[in-house]
C-alpha cells in the first residue's frame, strides 16, 4: 500500500482529458438494444494492448474484474479511510503488535466449498512464498500468521497499529485450488473461482462478460445479473456507447456526457492534493522562507479553475483532502490550512532568503534570478496547465520557471531519483497516517540520485519521525488523532510540499438502468470503477424498474 498509493497518487490523479469538448455535432448516448435491463456496460477495461484472459488478482496486467472476484478482509473507502468489515466480520487489536480477525462463516468460494480462516492463512503464506504477488506490501509488516477457530491473528514485526488498513485488503484466494498452482507468479487463473458477487461468463479478445454469484454472501443485495466489459473503449465510446458506468476525466463534462443522456451524471469528489515538491536537498529550497514565497505567491484558485476546468477545487497547506477527512483538521489552523495570495507578504519571506526585487526580477545577493525548472509529467493535461500558471504567477514577483516535461516514466524516475529541482506531485490519501508517513518519513530518505518509492522531496526530522513512531505504537485513537494534529502543523509551517488544488476521481454514471450511485450527498465509496471499490458499489445499486424507465 505505501508505495503503490503514491503511484496513484503520481499518476491516478493526473487528467488526461477525453478531447470532445471541440465539437461541433452534437454527440447522443445509442446504448446497444441487445443489452438487457439486468445487464450493466461497464468502460472499465480495455487490453494492454492484449487483451489477455488473466485472472490472477495479485498480477498488475490482471483484468479489472478480478477484483470483483476476490474479495479483501476489510473493504475500504479510499476518499475518508473508512473501514467496513467484509470477509473479517470484526477485527480488534488488543496491542500495537496483533490483530485478530474474525473471518464470516457464512461464505463460499464459488464452486460451493467454504470459505475457512485456513484459506486466510494460507493466502498471506502464498504472499510470503511468492514476494512479487505481496502488492500491498503485508510482509513488510507481517511477523506471521495463525489461526484459532474462527479466527486468524495476526503478529506484527513491530508495534504497528496502522498496518489494520493495508492488511486488511489483502485479497483471499481458496487453497484447495491455489496450493497446486506451480508458478503463482506467472499463473494466469483462467478459470477463477473467488467469493466475490459475480463470477466468468464468456471470455473472447472483445469483450468478457460476468454473471452474477447465485451464492454470494451478500445476493440479496446484487440486482445486477450480468456485466459486459468491452476491451476498446475510445474517447468516443465513453459518451456515445451507452455505458453505465465510466472512469474518465471529459473536458466539458456537462456539454458531452452531460449532453448525450438525460440520464447521465457524475461525481468528481478529491482523491489527494496536486503539489508543488520541492528538492529539499537542491538550494534554495532547503530554506522554507524560499518555499513560503512561492507558496504566498500563488493564486490557488486561478491554478484549480485552469488545471481542472474548475471541476476541482483550491487545497490548503494541511495535506488533508476537504472535506474527506474534515474530523482531522486542526481548528487552531488557520482558513482550513488555505493559503491566500500575498505578493508583499511573498516579497518579505523571499527578503528573509536574501533575494530582493531588481526591476523585474527577484535577485539573490549577487544579483543572480531566482531561477528553476519544474518538472511535470508529459500527457497529464491539468498538470501541465497548472505548471504552466506556476510559471506565469511566479513570474509577477521576479521568479523565473522553466518547464521540464519528460514521458510519464522518465518523470516517475527523475522524482524517484532526485533528479529534479521542483516538480509537480501529489500528497495525501484517504489514511492520514499512510498520507504523513507516505510524505515525511526518514524511513524513505534516500540522497538525490538514489531510488525511493516515497519522500520525494527528501524530507528529514527526528520529531517526525518520533510522532509516526509514536502512532504505530498507540491503540489509542484519540492520541492517534492528535499526533495527526501535530503533523498537519509541521506541514503547514514546514512546506516540504506546497499544496496547489485537489486530484479529482472522475466517476460517469447513468441511471436509467441502476440507481443508487455514490454522490456528494452519499460519499459511500470512491466511484472509481477498477480495484476493490466496486464491491460496495454494486451492493448499493438497485434496478430502475420496467414503469419507471
Amino acid at each position: 500500500m505505501i508505495q503503490r498509493w503514491r503511484r496513484a497518487a503520481i499518476v491516478g490523479l493526473a487528467a488526461v482529458a477525453v478531447a470532445l469538448s471541440g465539437c461541433s455535432i452534437q454527440i447522443t448516448s445509442q446504448p446497444d438494444p441487445s443489452i438487457g435491463a439486468d445487464t450493466m456496460l461497464i468502460n472499465a477495461d480495455k487490453g494492454n494492448p492484449f487483451f489477455t484472459k488473466n485472472f490472477n488478482p495479485y498480477l498488475t496486467n490482471t483484468r479489472t474484474a478480478s477484483r470483483w472476484i476476490y474479495e479483501p478482509l476489510i473493504l475500504i473507502n479510499p476518499l475518508d479511510g473508512t473501514q467496513n468489515p467484509w470477509l473479517a466480520s470484526e477485527w480488534s487489536q488488543p496491542d500495537a503488535r496483533t490483530i485478530v480477525m474474525t473471518i464470516r462463516d457464512d461464505v463460499t468460494w464459488s464452486d460451493g466449498e467454504d470459505l475457512t480462516p485456513e484459506d486466510v492463512a494460507f493466502t498471506f503464506q502464498l504472499l510470503k512464498d511468492n514476494p512479487s504477488l505481496d502488492i500491498k506490501g503485508a510482509w513488510q509488516h507481517l511477523e506471521s500468521v495463525e489461526t484459532e477457530g474462527g479466527d486468524v491473528i495476526l503478529h506484527l514485526k513491530t508495534d504497528d497499529a496502522p498496518s489494520l488498513s493495508i492488511l486488511g485488503q489483502t485479497m483471499i484466494v481458496p487453497e484447495h485450488l491455489w496450493a497446486d498452482v506451480k508458478d503463482p507468479g506467472t499463473y494466469r487463473n483462467e478459470t477463477p473461482v473467488g467469493t466475490g458477487p459475480f463470477v466468468l461468463g464468456n471470455y473472447n479478445d472483445q469483450q468478457y462478460s460476468m454473471d452474477k454469484n447465485p451464492d454470494y454472501w451478500q445476493a440479496d443485495s446484487i440486482e445486477i445479473e450480468h456485466i459486459i466489459l468491452p476491451a476498446t473503449n475510445s474517447q468516443l465510446d465513453t459518451v456515445s456507447r451507452g455505458y453505465d458506468w465510466a472512469y474518465a476525466f471529459i473536458s466539458d463534462v456537462e456539454g458531452t456526457w452531460g449532453a448525450a443522456s438525460e440520464h447521465n451524471s457524475w461525481w468528481f469528489p478529491p482523491g489527494g492534493v496536486i503539489a508543488l515538491m520541492p528538492n529539499l536537498e537542491v538550494a534554495p529550497f532547503d530554506d522554507v522562507n524560499v518555499r513560503r514565497g512561492i507558496a504566498l505567491s500563488l493564486d490557488r484558485a486561478e491554478i484549480a479553475e485552469t488545471a481542472s476546468e474548475g471541476y476541482m477545487k483550491p487545497a490548503g497547506q494541511t495535506g488533508l483532502i476537504l472535506p474527506n477527512q474534515e474530523q482531522y483538521l486542526d481548528p487552531s489552523i488557520p482558513d482550513q490550512g488555505m493559503i491566500t495570495q500575498d505578493k508583499d507578504a511573498a516579497l518579505a519571506a523571499f527578503a528573509e532568503a536574501g533575494y530582493s526585487l531588481d526591476g523585474d526580477r527577484l535577485v539573490d545577493g549577487n544579483g543572480e534570478q531566482l531561477e528553476f525548472a519544474l518538472t511535470t509529467a508529459n500527457g497529464f493535461t491539468d498538470w501541465t496547465r497548472a505548471a504552466q500558471t506556476v510559471r506565469s504567477q511566479l513570474a509577477d514577483v521576479g521568479v523565473k520557471v522553466t518547464l521540464k516535461l519528460p514521458q510519464p516514466a522518465g518523470y516517475q524516475s527523475a522524482i524517484s531519483n532526485g533528479d529534479f529541482e521542483m516538480a509537480i506531485g501529489g500528497m495525501g490519501n484517504g489514511d492520514v497516517y499512510q498520507a504523513y508517513n507516505n510524505l515525511l518519513s526518514s524511513e524513505f530518505y534516500v540522497p538525490s540520485g538514489e531510488p525511493t518509492a516515497n519522500n520525494f522531496e527528501r524530507y528529514s526530522s527526528e520529531k517526525v519521525d518520533a510522532l509516526l513512531a509514536e502512532y504505530r505504537e498507540t491503540v489509542d485513537t484519540a492520541r492517534q488523532a492528535e499526533i495527526v494534529k501535530e503533523l498537519q502543523g509541521i506541514v503547514y509551517d514546514e512546506m516540504p510540499v506546497i499544496g496547489l488544488y485537489y486530484g479529482g476521481i472522475w466517476g460517469l454514471f447513468n441511471d436509467a438502468k441502476f440507481t443508487g450511485w455514490p454522490s456528494e450527498e452519499d460519499p459511500y465509496m470512491i466511484p472509481q470503477n477498477y480495484d476493490s471499490a466496486p464491491l460496495m458499489i454494486f451492493t448499493h445499486l438497485k434496478r430502475v424498474k420496467g414503469d419507471d424507465r
